[in-house]
């Protein structure tokens, strides 16, 4: 391909990360959605933005620095370029956030729900926070004057200051106030109306710093460096402790170079320069937000104020079991004559968990090995882990150490483990392990066989109920025996395999994904139907694009389901036409990857860890499973299906890098998680449709014949919406 059509269909990473954080936002702009999901959504939305300064933009600032001659390889821009770009378009999504969190807190008000600052208050009620603060606030503050004896503190990353400028006669020196963290942040003066704690701390800065005379101030938060260098090759040997290693390479954390600075009300220009110098930031670095800058406090908001909930919050989303409860504890029996598939949310972890807690206490069970990335700090799933070693069970873990920001839990969990007897390994040095699988060992009569588990998300009983995730249970002996070598290559420190079904990164899977994009160009250059259907949270590795740009040239017909950042840009005339991308977000973090190579009976689909990202495919220790049941094959695929028609929470990508969201027409509305949950539930309720052989496939069925039937009956007209909407943009 010329590489003038490679670049004008591609973009760069940061700034499409920073497009899919605005779609986030944007769902706090969705009337439909209730106004303390709506709230949620702008604080996922900070969230999101912590993190992308903490490690990108962290990242691109060390390249500024100590790699000056580092470019992007899909747009040529240098790292000072891209930093430049992010800055700008972060400024204005500060301006939305402000926007559409004061439209929320205008919407709560309305419901009687106020969100107070100090000069809402009447005399009465000044006079009870005033009280409140002097006894339970005041005392457990440190007022800190920063002059010649008192030099400027260490400022923790993201933690809220207050700062100030000071005047006693003819000294003017500078003042800082941590929010203590040990405080709750909410202060209710009713049960529906209340107060920041940064508030009243601002309001009442005065009275921490007396005798001097507040100038002026500013509620403030350092953003830090977060991207640590976790690779243990150059500054440590074999007789070091692994897990000691970890503790201090994160506590570095707290110690390394601001990259923003957010203020919640203006200053002037001696007092930002102030700042600036002291934590080496540019101006650019420096952004205003009317909002909380922290808006953690959104979670515990709606049982905080005790305010009554209807059209203010969501029913709570339960995952349903999908297991009559005669059946619970057989899945394995169950997975043993036909494979299991789970989808969450909508789906329970429950099955899974009751099977490893009943494997910790068969005699019949040998081993239990699992790769954990991820896990709840109370896990049910570790404490079964546990038992099953205290029962004589071999347990073999590999822990990731280097999970991004579970660092501590992983560690502390590491150490549990294995004082309770587990094997606990780690990932070889250079390559995290993102894989997600489960392997029981079992000998009955004699013969020994394999019960495998292997997912799309972690094993976090937490987030399962928030990530849309497909987990399969499989009895299928030949990837048991795969599943066998995995493991005791792990063991080994060697990442060389030779597997009958698994797809295993960094060997294997982009060579698998190259090669059924390459199996589908040569049926559509031979006149055949070439289809792929790829859904992924990211899609950045260069050269996996540049062989989707080549079979979409060749008549090749792929809808990718992209959550977060894509690289590629769609509908290229001559180049990526016959590549459509979609974003679904939606209550639910998409979460899961599947791939799909080729229609009818012959296509192959496969679940998988990893995302089509360079650091997945090549620098990380990554598992797709093959989906070999017929039935959950289909059912799988109609999931495909149903999620590309979505028109209520799809965005869909467009030539110029723009994302659109679909609008449906009145009679047609088609809201995928929804229709999943509602499937789930429907399954559920219906029991009946369980046979001997333990098939659950079946509740599946009459919804998805549903969905057909409506894809059937409206399909051209649906078609015809999109392509008048097209023309309209």
């Amino acid at each position: 391909m010329k590489k003038a059509d490679i670049r004008k269909c591609m973009q760069n990473r940061e700034l499409s990360w920073l497009k899919f954080n605005e779609r986030v936002l944007e769902e706090a702009d969705f009337s439909a959605n209730p106004p303390f999901e709506r709230l949620k959504f702008i604080a996922i939305f900070n969230s999101n933005l912590d993190e992308f300064y903490m490690i990108r933009v962290g990242c691109l600032t060390d390249y500024l620095l100590y790699a000056p001659e580092y470019y992007d390889n899909k747009t040529g821009m240098s790292a000072g370029e891209q930093l430049e770009a992010i800055f700008r378009q972060t400024s204005s999504l500060y301006a939305l956030k402000d926007r559409y969190f004061q439209a929320v807190t205008s919407d709560l008000e309305r419901q009687g729900i106020y969100h107070l600052k100090m000069s809402d208050l009447d005399a009465d009620e000044a006079k009870i926070v005033q009280k409140h603060f002097e006894r339970n606030i005041l005392p457990l503050l440190s007022p800190h004057v920063i002059d010649s004896r008192h030099p400027f503190p260490h400022m923790d990353n993201k933690h809220l200051y207050v700062a100030v400028t000071l005047q006693q006669k003819n000294k003017s020196v500078f003042g800082l106030i941590a929010v203590p963290q040990a405080l709750d942040r909410i202060f209710c003066l009713e049960e529906s109306r209340y107060l920041l704690l940064e508030d009243m701390i601002y309001h009442f800065a005065d009275l921490a710093f007396d005798p001097y005379h507040v100038q002026e101030k500013t509620i403030l938060a350092v953003t830090r460096n977060a991207d640590i260098d976790t690779e243990e090759d150059s500054v440590m040997d074999d007789d070091i402790d692994y897990r000691q290693f970890m503790r201090k390479t994160v506590k570095k954390r707290k110690r390394m170079a601001p990259v923003r600075l957010e203020l919640q009300y203006k200053v002037g220009g001696l007092f930002r320069d102030f700042l600036r110098s002291r934590l080496n930031l540019n101006e650019n670095q420096i952004f205003l937000s009317s909002a909380p800058i922290n808006l953690s406090y959104c979670y515990i908001l709606e049982e905080k104020t005790g305010a009554n909930k209807k059209n203010l919050v969501r029913p709570a989303h339960i995952p349903v079991n999908v297991y009559p409860l005669e059946k619970k504890g057989d899945l394995v029996k169950m997975a043993q004559r036909k494979d299991q598939l789970f989808s969450y949310p909508f789906e329970s972890m429950s099955p899974f968990l009751e099977m490893l807690r009943q494997a910790a206490d068969d005699p019949a069970v040998l081993s239990i090995k699992i790769t954990l990335y991820r896990i709840d700090m109370q896990s049910k799933l570790a404490d079964s882990l546990i038992r099953a070693a205290e029962n004589g069970i071999e347990v073999i873990v590999l822990m990731e150490l280097r999970a991004r920001f579970d660092e501590e839990n992983n560690i502390e969990w590491s150490q549990r483990l294995d004082e309770a007897g587990c094997q606990v390994i780690y990932g070889p040095p250079g390559y995290k392990v993102h894989s997600k699988i489960c392997l029981i060992t079992r000998r009955d009569f004699g013969k020994i066989y394999y019960i495998t588990q292997i997912g799309t998300g972690n094993y976090n009983e937490k987030t399962v109920k928030l990530y849309t995730d497909l987990s399969i249970v499989t009895a299928n002996q030949e990837i048991g025996r795969d599943a066998v070598q995995f493991f005791s290559k792990l063991l080994l420190g060697n990442l060389d395999g030779d597997y009958t079904h698994l797809w295993v990164a960094p060997q294997h899977f982009k060579e698998r994904i190259i090669q059924g994009i390459e199996q589908e160009q040569r049926k559509a250059e031979k006149g055949e139907t070439g289809r792929i259907i790829i859904k992924c949270n990211s899609l950045t590795d260069k050269e996996i694009m540049i062989k989707l740009m080549e079979a979409s040239q060749s008549g090749v017909k792929i809808s990718l389901i992209v959550r977060g950042i894509s690289c590629l840009v769609p509908r290229v005339p001559g180049v990526t036409e016959n590549i459509t991308i979609i974003s679904i977000v939606g209550r639910f973090l998409e979460h899961s990857r599947i791939f799909c190579f080729g229609v009818g009976d012959d296509k192959k689909l496969y679940i998988a860890s990893a995302d089509l990202m360079t650091r997945n495919t090549e620098r990380r220790v990554e598992i797709a499973c093959p989906v070999l049941d017929a039935d959950l094959k289909q059912r799988i695929y109609d999931m495909l299906e149903t999620m590309l028609m979505d028109n209520t929470k799809a965005w869909e990508q467009f030539a110029d890098g723009r994302y659109v969201k679909r609008r449906p027409p009145s009679d047609l509305v088609i809201n995928s998680q929804d229709m999943f949950s509602q499937q789930a539930r429907a399954g559920a309720a219906n029991p009946s449709v369980w046979t001997e052989a333990g098939a659950p496939e079946a509740r599946w069925s009459e919804p998805f014949r549903y969905v057909k039937r409506l894809v059937n009956e409206m399909g051209m007209r649906l078609r015809r919406y999109f392509l008048q909407l097209r023309g309209k943009r």
